[in-house]
């Protein structure tokens, strides 16, 4: 029970597989995951997360795809110390894992100027708060019940709204009024943006809101309300899949926290229990209908959501590189391979943020943004970082820029494969295949990893997944939007990793010889030609010849009308039927 109780605290037990020996048993330790709502890290909680990773951990600190921290290698020991430090430093782990509320995702945006996407960062903080748990439990283990007192206050409204008990959201009396005594049937998920910004892929998560502000003033005027997202999935039970969210209506700026309220009751009264895989929200939503569900949340929220109003095109962005806060100083958003800070970078980027004073913003892409730096320091940053490998993202692979994978083995019990070590090795040899077949430097596609079904990294996004199937196997998941508002489908199952040449070599020539030019993204190729063209193409392949550069030929229009219709009816390019024609007739002199 523990085990299962730590995990509401943030905490997961873990065995290092790799640590096993003959006669000594499992390997355990745990990893701390904090909270940290739109992914904010102040100067004093970034210092004393590092020294707690090398006092205390691993070593190394690993950045999430929800703008958290991950620390592993903690002993049971030294639990009680590394709690109660991050928790006088600022910060927190409450409800970082476990059946509640997780971390509130919110575009990590360092601007100052900009009054919609600052009101995000207040409404996850807001929101989280609401969330929390609130029976003080956390406190009594890791403070011994010591009244500690934070610098920030919780916001009065969040404190009222949460007592109001006119619909039927609260357990009165309760210690805990929202979760009750059996909290949520699993994991909760929120994320908040402005329209158009999807840095965060807000339509993965149980509810996106989106910030609807005035155009004319800037001031916040209400939310757009979508539910019923979700990565998880299970392999062959076709009864869990991901999915993303759907447009549920609209609701005024003071009326935020009580429709939160009311969809979290909704799934914590009407969520299954019977069955975890099937517990999420999005299955609730599946089961009923978005109407039903509407209806249910309306009577909690005790009056009719409005209608949902028009947004426009979600469009990626990724932070990294230099820009402008708005307020006179810069920020500078650093690629992080895998969200991996270690060695002589995480020694670097200390220094600099503790020199400096620095704050900073954790991506949902496992990187990071140093934020308040005086312009006078941009030389100095940028070469210190180049120094220890952090070069500037747009010198970098875009393939390896846009990649992320979770952690996976030797620690996660749930991983049957690698993913964090997995990759880098997967990016390599994507790239020589995207050279051999001809694309140029400057393509890239999403490609993410994970080492089971459960969608850590969100594979099920990407323009190309691999979804840990079994030892050095991968499910393949195709057809992802770059802007990331579209699911990837399965295209394969049992890829075994020695045979990623033979699977991808035909499907990246097809790409890079029928592609609707050269803004048609990899991604969107695959879900416009759809996969049954795409099986019949890998199966019919033959690889093209080795010398490519030949001078050009001229043949009569009626050859190449012929040629044409035998590569259309065949499936096969241009180049592939006329050197299968020059082959046949010049063998067929030779004899």
């Amino acid at each position: 029970d523990s085990v299962q109780l730590i995990k509401f605290h943030g905490s997961y037990m873990q065995d290092d597989r790799e640590a096993r020996g003959l006669g000594r048993g499992k390997a355990y330790q745990f990893m701390l995951r904090t909270r940290q709502p739109g992914g904010f890290v102040s100067n004093k909680l970034y210092l004393t997360m590092d020294d707690l990773a090398t006092d205390f951990g691993s070593g190394t600190l690993r950045l999430t795809t929800r703008q958290t921290y991950q620390l592993h290698g903690v002993l049971k020991d030294d639990l009680k110390s590394v709690f109660s430090t991050i928790i006088k430093s600022m910060g927190s782990t409450l409800g970082a894992c476990g059946d509640v509320n997780r971390n509130i995702l919110a575009p990590p945006h360092p601007y100052k100027n900009r009054k919609d996407y600052q009101h995000c960062q207040v409404l996850a903080n807001n929101i989280a708060d609401l969330l929390a748990p609130q029976s003080g439990a956390y406190y009594d283990v890791w403070l011994d019940g010591e009244k500690f007192l934070t610098a920030e206050r919780e916001d009065p409204k969040v404190t009222e709204d949460r007592a109001f008990n006119g619909f039927g959201t609260n357990f009165e009396g309760s210690p805990e009024p929202i979760y009750g005594a059996q909290f949520l049937p699993r994991k909760f998920k929120i994320a908040v943006t402005v329209p158009g910004d999807n840095s965060i892929d807000v339509l993965t998560n149980d509810v996106a809101i989106v910030v609807m502000s005035d155009e004319a003033t800037g001031e916040v005027t209400g939310y757009n309300i979508l539910c019923g997202g979700g990565m998880g999935r299970t392999h062959n039970n076709q009864q869990t899949f991901p999915t993303l969210t759907e447009p549920i209506g609209y609701v005024a700026k003071d009326d935020i926290y009580h429709v939160v309220k009311a969809i979290v009751a909704t799934q914590r009264d009407y969520g299954r229990r019977d069955d975890r895989r099937q517990s999420r929200l999005k299955y609730l939503i599946h089961s009923w209908g978005v109407d039903k569900f509407r209806a249910v949340v309306e009577q909690y929220f005790g009056k009719k959501l409005e209608p949902f109003k028009p947004l426009p095109k979600w469009e990626h962005k990724n932070y990294l590189g230099w820009g402008d806060q708005g307020d006179g100083k810069l920020f500078y958003g650093v690629f992080v391979y895998n969200g991996r800070l270690k060695g002589e970078g995480k020694k670097m980027l200390r220094k600099l943020i503790e020199t400096h004073n620095l704050t900073v913003m954790l991506t949902a892409e496992q990187n990071l943004i140093l934020c308040d730096i005086d312009p006078s320091l941009k030389e100095e940053i940028q070469s210190s970082l180049e120094s220890v490998g952090y070069d500037d993202f747009q010198k970098s692979d875009g393939l390896v820029v846009k990649s992320m994978a979770c952690p996976a083995l030797p620690l996660c019990g749930l991983a049957v494969t690698e993913a964090e070590r997995g990759i880098p090795a997967v990016n390599e040899r994507l790239r020589a295949l995207m050279t051999k077949v001809g694309l140029p430097e400057t393509d890239s596609f999403v490609v993410r990893m994970t080492g089971c079904p459960n969608g850590c990294a969100r594979p099920y996004m990407a323009e190309v997944g691999f979804v840990g199937d079994g030892p050095n196997s991968y499910q393949i998941w195709l057809g992802g939007a770059p802007n990331h508002s579209r699911l990837a489908e399965p295209f394969m199952d049992k890829m075994k990793i020695d045979k990623l040449e033979e699977t991808f070599e035909p499907l990246l020539y097809f790409y890079r010889t029928r592609r609707e030019g050269a803004e048609e993204s990899f991604g969107d190729f695959c879900a416009r030609v759809g996969f049954d063209v795409l099986r019949m193409y890998q199966k019919a392949y033959v690889p093209p010849p080795s010398i490519t550069q030949l001078p050009r030929v001229g043949v009569e229009m009626e050859a190449f009308d012929q040629l044409k219709d035998i590569a259309e009816r065949e499936n096969k390019t241009l180049s592939q039927v006329a050197s299968e024609a020059i082959a046949l007739y010049a063998n067929k002199k030779l004899s």
